[in-house]
Protein backbone atom coordinates (compact mmCIF):
# COMPACT_ATOMS: atom_id res chain seq x y z
CA UNK A 1 0.00 0.00 0.00
CA UNK A 2 1.37 3.46 -0.90
CA UNK A 3 1.99 6.18 1.80
CA UNK A 4 -1.60 7.48 1.78
CA UNK A 5 -3.09 8.71 5.00
CA UNK A 6 -6.97 7.82 5.33
CA UNK A 7 -8.83 8.30 9.10
CA UNK A 8 -11.66 5.99 9.95
CA UNK A 9 -13.43 5.23 12.88
CA UNK A 10 -12.71 1.45 12.70
CA UNK A 11 -10.23 -1.16 10.56
CA UNK A 12 -11.50 -4.62 9.84
CA UNK A 13 -8.04 -7.02 9.38
CA UNK A 14 -8.57 -10.57 8.38
CA UNK A 15 -8.16 -12.58 4.95
CA UNK A 16 -11.29 -13.32 2.90
CA UNK A 17 -12.88 -16.95 2.78
CA UNK A 18 -14.78 -18.37 -0.05
CA UNK A 19 -16.71 -20.85 2.15
CA UNK A 20 -18.91 -23.62 1.68
CA UNK A 21 -21.41 -23.91 4.28
CA UNK A 22 -23.00 -27.69 4.93
CA UNK A 23 -25.54 -27.92 7.50
CA UNK A 24 -28.71 -30.28 8.13
CA UNK A 25 -30.82 -28.39 5.93
CA UNK A 26 -28.53 -27.96 2.47
CA UNK A 27 -25.14 -26.74 1.30
CA UNK A 28 -24.68 -23.13 0.76
CA UNK A 29 -21.52 -21.18 -0.92
CA UNK A 30 -20.78 -17.70 1.03
CA UNK A 31 -18.01 -14.97 0.50
CA UNK A 32 -16.90 -14.90 4.10
CA UNK A 33 -14.12 -13.79 6.48
CA UNK A 34 -14.55 -12.38 9.80
CA UNK A 35 -13.62 -8.68 8.52
CA UNK A 36 -16.32 -9.43 5.97
CA UNK A 37 -18.82 -9.68 8.30
CA UNK A 38 -17.50 -7.62 11.32
CA UNK A 39 -16.98 -4.66 9.28
CA UNK A 40 -20.50 -4.94 7.72
CA UNK A 41 -21.76 -4.44 11.03
CA UNK A 42 -19.91 -1.57 11.51
CA UNK A 43 -21.30 -0.03 8.62
CA UNK A 44 -24.55 -0.52 9.29
CA UNK A 45 -24.23 1.30 13.12
CA UNK A 46 -23.11 4.24 11.28
CA UNK A 47 -18.98 3.71 11.12
CA UNK A 48 -16.56 4.92 8.80
CA UNK A 49 -15.46 1.28 7.68
CA UNK A 50 -12.76 -0.03 6.07
CA UNK A 51 -11.15 -3.16 5.51
CA UNK A 52 -7.68 -4.69 4.49
CA UNK A 53 -7.57 -8.39 3.67
CA UNK A 54 -5.97 -10.97 1.18
CA UNK A 55 -7.58 -12.71 -1.60
CA UNK A 56 -7.24 -13.86 -5.15
CA UNK A 57 -7.19 -11.23 -7.94
CA UNK A 58 -9.99 -14.26 -9.35
CA UNK A 59 -12.51 -12.47 -6.23
CA UNK A 60 -12.38 -8.82 -7.18
CA UNK A 61 -15.90 -9.27 -7.16
CA UNK A 62 -15.70 -9.37 -3.18
CA UNK A 63 -13.88 -6.00 -3.45
CA UNK A 64 -16.47 -4.54 -5.63
CA UNK A 65 -18.89 -5.55 -3.14
CA UNK A 66 -17.41 -4.61 0.25
CA UNK A 67 -17.08 -1.15 -1.84
CA UNK A 68 -20.85 -0.89 -3.13
CA UNK A 69 -22.06 -1.33 0.82
CA UNK A 70 -20.10 1.77 2.14
CA UNK A 71 -16.77 0.37 3.31
CA UNK A 72 -13.45 0.82 1.96
CA UNK A 73 -11.51 -2.03 0.99
CA UNK A 74 -7.76 -2.44 0.35
CA UNK A 75 -6.75 -6.01 -1.15
CA UNK A 76 -3.57 -7.60 -1.13
CA UNK A 77 -3.45 -10.07 -3.65
CA UNK A 78 -2.51 -13.33 -3.07
CA UNK A 79 -2.10 -16.54 -5.98
CA UNK A 80 -5.17 -17.74 -4.19
CA UNK A 81 -8.07 -16.44 -1.67
CA UNK A 82 -8.24 -18.46 1.54
CA UNK A 83 -10.61 -21.91 0.79
CA UNK A 84 -12.95 -22.94 3.53
CA UNK A 85 -16.03 -25.50 4.59
CA UNK A 86 -17.99 -24.90 7.17
CA UNK A 87 -19.62 -28.63 8.31
CA UNK A 88 -22.84 -28.09 11.01
CA UNK A 89 -23.62 -31.52 11.39
CA UNK A 90 -26.63 -30.64 14.12
CA UNK A 91 -28.47 -27.18 14.38
CA UNK A 92 -25.97 -26.98 17.25
CA UNK A 93 -23.86 -23.52 16.70
CA UNK A 94 -21.16 -24.13 18.53
CA UNK A 95 -20.47 -27.80 16.84
CA UNK A 96 -18.31 -27.75 13.59
CA UNK A 97 -15.56 -29.30 11.48
CA UNK A 98 -13.80 -27.10 9.42
CA UNK A 99 -11.72 -27.66 6.49
CA UNK A 100 -9.51 -25.87 3.85
CA UNK A 101 -8.09 -26.50 0.69
CA UNK A 102 -5.69 -23.05 -0.07
CA UNK A 103 -4.79 -20.25 2.43
CA UNK A 104 -4.13 -16.33 1.36
CA UNK A 105 -1.15 -15.64 3.18
CA UNK A 106 -0.23 -13.49 6.53
CA UNK A 107 -1.25 -9.91 6.44
CA UNK A 108 1.15 -7.17 7.80
CA UNK A 109 1.27 -4.11 9.43
CA UNK A 110 2.78 -2.44 6.74
CA UNK A 111 -0.38 -3.78 4.98
CA UNK A 112 -2.36 -0.61 6.43
CA UNK A 113 0.27 1.44 5.36
CA UNK A 114 -0.72 5.17 6.14
CA UNK A 115 -4.15 4.11 7.40
CA UNK A 116 -5.40 5.37 11.01
CA UNK A 117 -8.25 4.49 12.76
CA UNK A 118 -9.97 4.82 16.18
CA UNK A 119 -10.60 1.16 16.20
CA UNK A 120 -8.60 -1.83 14.70
CA UNK A 121 -10.09 -4.75 14.52
CA UNK A 122 -8.52 -8.16 13.67
CA UNK A 123 -10.36 -11.18 12.60
CA UNK A 124 -8.24 -13.74 11.26
CA UNK A 125 -9.59 -17.37 10.49
CA UNK A 126 -6.50 -19.55 10.98
CA UNK A 127 -3.09 -19.33 13.00
CA UNK A 128 -0.47 -17.51 10.52
CA UNK A 129 -3.03 -14.98 9.43
CA UNK A 130 -1.85 -12.43 12.03
CA UNK A 131 1.09 -13.05 13.38
CA UNK A 132 1.38 -11.35 16.99
CA UNK A 133 4.57 -8.54 16.24
CA UNK A 134 1.25 -7.10 14.36
CA UNK A 135 -0.27 -6.34 17.86
CA UNK A 136 3.02 -4.88 19.41
CA UNK A 137 3.07 -2.65 16.52
CA UNK A 138 -0.40 -1.68 16.53
CA UNK A 139 -0.35 -1.10 20.45
CA UNK A 140 2.33 1.21 19.56
CA UNK A 141 -0.62 3.92 17.68
CA UNK A 142 -1.92 5.88 19.84
CA UNK A 143 -5.55 6.25 21.01
CA UNK A 144 -6.51 2.73 18.99
CA UNK A 145 -8.95 0.62 20.69
CA UNK A 146 -7.57 -2.80 19.96
CA UNK A 147 -9.42 -6.05 19.46
CA UNK A 148 -9.01 -9.37 18.33
CA UNK A 149 -10.65 -12.70 17.83
CA UNK A 150 -9.21 -16.03 19.52
CA UNK A 151 -10.44 -18.26 16.24
CA UNK A 152 -7.62 -17.23 14.30
CA UNK A 153 -4.93 -18.31 16.81
CA UNK A 154 -6.31 -21.77 18.03
CA UNK A 155 -7.40 -22.80 15.07
CA UNK A 156 -4.58 -24.42 12.95
CA UNK A 157 -4.32 -26.08 9.50
CA UNK A 158 -3.24 -29.70 9.65
CA UNK A 159 -3.57 -31.50 6.20
CA UNK A 160 -7.17 -29.77 5.15
CA UNK A 161 -8.79 -29.95 8.38
CA UNK A 162 -8.97 -26.91 10.93
CA UNK A 163 -7.93 -28.33 14.58
CA UNK A 164 -7.70 -26.66 18.01
CA UNK A 165 -4.08 -26.72 19.41
CA UNK A 166 -2.66 -25.01 22.23
CA UNK A 167 -1.88 -21.24 21.60
CA UNK A 168 1.72 -20.71 23.08
CA UNK A 169 1.96 -17.16 21.91
CA UNK A 170 -1.70 -16.16 23.83
CA UNK A 171 -0.14 -14.03 26.90
CA UNK A 172 1.75 -11.99 24.09
CA UNK A 173 -1.10 -10.84 22.13
CA UNK A 174 -3.64 -10.59 25.42
CA UNK A 175 -1.40 -8.15 27.08
CA UNK A 176 -1.79 -6.00 23.76
CA UNK A 177 -5.46 -6.02 23.61
CA UNK A 178 -8.39 -3.93 24.70
CA UNK A 179 -11.09 -6.25 23.37
CA UNK A 180 -10.65 -10.21 23.02
CA UNK A 181 -13.59 -12.00 20.88
CA UNK A 182 -14.05 -15.68 22.03
CA UNK A 183 -16.71 -18.37 21.92
CA UNK A 184 -17.66 -21.11 24.28
CA UNK A 185 -15.72 -23.88 22.82
CA UNK A 186 -12.91 -21.43 22.19
CA UNK A 187 -12.81 -20.44 26.07
CA UNK A 188 -13.17 -24.10 27.49
CA UNK A 189 -10.59 -25.59 25.30
CA UNK A 190 -7.72 -22.65 25.99
CA UNK A 191 -8.47 -22.32 30.18
CA UNK A 192 -10.07 -25.42 30.93
CA UNK A 193 -13.46 -23.96 32.50
CA UNK A 194 -16.69 -24.66 31.28
CA UNK A 195 -17.98 -22.08 33.22
CA UNK A 196 -17.93 -18.65 30.48
CA UNK A 197 -17.40 -16.31 33.89
CA UNK A 198 -14.40 -18.25 34.69
CA UNK A 199 -13.16 -18.97 31.73
CA UNK A 200 -13.17 -14.70 30.69
CA UNK A 201 -11.94 -13.84 33.82
CA UNK A 202 -9.10 -16.43 32.97
CA UNK A 203 -8.45 -13.90 29.96
CA UNK A 204 -8.91 -11.02 31.57
CA UNK A 205 -6.05 -11.83 34.35
CA UNK A 206 -3.62 -12.34 30.90
CA UNK A 207 -4.52 -8.93 30.00
CA UNK A 208 -7.38 -8.53 27.85
CA UNK A 209 -9.00 -5.45 29.00
CA UNK A 210 -11.92 -6.76 27.99
CA UNK A 211 -13.49 -9.96 26.86
CA UNK A 212 -16.82 -10.72 24.85
CA UNK A 213 -17.60 -14.29 24.94
CA UNK A 214 -20.42 -15.50 22.00
CA UNK A 215 -22.32 -18.74 23.03
CA UNK A 216 -25.36 -20.81 21.36
CA UNK A 217 -27.47 -19.07 23.87
CA UNK A 218 -26.03 -15.58 23.84
CA UNK A 219 -22.88 -12.88 24.71
CA UNK A 220 -21.33 -12.66 27.97
CA UNK A 221 -19.06 -9.46 28.15
CA UNK A 222 -16.45 -9.27 30.95
CA UNK A 223 -15.11 -5.64 31.62
CA UNK A 224 -14.15 -3.49 35.00
CA UNK A 225 -14.58 -6.81 36.99
CA UNK A 226 -18.56 -7.12 35.56
CA UNK A 227 -20.27 -9.89 33.86
CA UNK A 228 -23.23 -8.79 31.56
CA UNK A 229 -25.31 -11.55 30.04
CA UNK A 230 -27.84 -11.24 26.97
CA UNK A 231 -29.86 -13.95 25.61
CA UNK A 232 -30.12 -13.99 21.30
CA UNK A 233 -33.63 -13.85 20.61
CA UNK A 234 -33.43 -14.99 16.55
CA UNK A 235 -36.90 -16.01 15.35
CA UNK A 236 -34.29 -18.94 12.68
CA UNK A 237 -30.56 -20.05 12.98
CA UNK A 238 -30.24 -19.59 9.09
CA UNK A 239 -27.14 -17.31 9.02
CA UNK A 240 -25.00 -18.31 11.43
CA UNK A 241 -21.63 -18.43 10.17
CA UNK A 242 -20.40 -15.35 10.95
CA UNK A 243 -22.39 -14.61 14.16
CA UNK A 244 -19.46 -14.42 16.53
CA UNK A 245 -17.86 -11.72 14.21
CA UNK A 246 -21.07 -9.27 13.86
CA UNK A 247 -20.68 -9.77 17.79
CA UNK A 248 -17.57 -8.05 18.36
CA UNK A 249 -17.89 -5.41 15.04
CA UNK A 250 -21.04 -4.45 16.54
CA UNK A 251 -19.73 -4.25 19.53
CA UNK A 252 -16.35 -2.66 19.16
CA UNK A 253 -18.50 -0.03 16.89
CA UNK A 254 -20.73 1.33 19.87
CA UNK A 255 -17.86 0.82 22.22
CA UNK A 256 -15.99 3.55 20.71
CA UNK A 257 -18.93 5.96 22.53
CA UNK A 258 -20.82 3.79 25.08
CA UNK A 259 -19.81 2.08 27.98
CA UNK A 260 -19.31 -2.12 28.21
CA UNK A 261 -23.16 -2.74 29.42
CA UNK A 262 -24.70 -0.62 26.53
CA UNK A 263 -21.98 -1.91 24.31
CA UNK A 264 -23.27 -5.46 25.45
CA UNK A 265 -26.69 -5.03 24.07
CA UNK A 266 -26.49 -3.68 20.83
CA UNK A 267 -24.11 -6.60 20.17
CA UNK A 268 -26.65 -9.01 21.25
CA UNK A 269 -29.08 -7.59 19.41
CA UNK A 270 -27.55 -6.97 16.07
CA UNK A 271 -26.13 -10.45 16.20
CA UNK A 272 -29.52 -12.03 16.73
CA UNK A 273 -31.27 -9.91 13.91
CA UNK A 274 -27.62 -11.31 11.56
CA UNK A 275 -28.45 -14.85 12.73
CA UNK A 276 -31.51 -15.21 10.88
CA UNK A 277 -30.62 -14.36 7.49
CA UNK A 278 -27.86 -15.66 5.37
CA UNK A 279 -24.59 -13.13 4.62
CA UNK A 280 -23.49 -10.08 6.09
CA UNK A 281 -25.69 -8.08 8.73
CA UNK A 282 -28.09 -5.56 6.39
CA UNK A 283 -30.82 -4.33 8.97
CA UNK A 284 -30.93 -0.59 9.99
CA UNK A 285 -30.20 1.52 12.98
CA UNK A 286 -33.89 1.61 14.12
CA UNK A 287 -34.23 -1.80 13.39
CA UNK A 288 -31.45 -2.93 16.23
CA UNK A 289 -33.15 0.26 18.76
CA UNK A 290 -36.60 -1.18 18.09
CA UNK A 291 -35.13 -4.73 19.22
CA UNK A 292 -33.06 -3.26 22.03
CA UNK A 293 -36.01 -1.41 23.38
CA UNK A 294 -38.49 -5.42 23.03
CA UNK A 295 -35.70 -7.37 24.42
CA UNK A 296 -33.21 -5.67 26.63
CA UNK A 297 -34.72 -2.86 28.27
CA UNK A 298 -33.80 -2.17 31.26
Amino acid sequence: MDSLSVYYDAIFVGNYTKDTIITPDGTRYVDGGGMNYAAHAAARLGLKAAVVTRLAREDQHVVDDIQKDGIDCYPVYSPSSTLMTLEYKTHDVDKRNLYVKAIAGTISPSDLGGLTARAVVVSPSIRGEVEPEFFEKMRKRENVLLSADVQGFVRVLRGESLVYEPWPEMERVLRNLDILKTDAVEAAYLTGETDIEKAAKFFADLGAVEVILSHSDGILVHAEGKYYHYRFHAESMNGRSGRGDTCVGSYVSKRLTLPPREAGKWSAAATSLKVERLGPFDRSVKEVEQFIAKHYAD
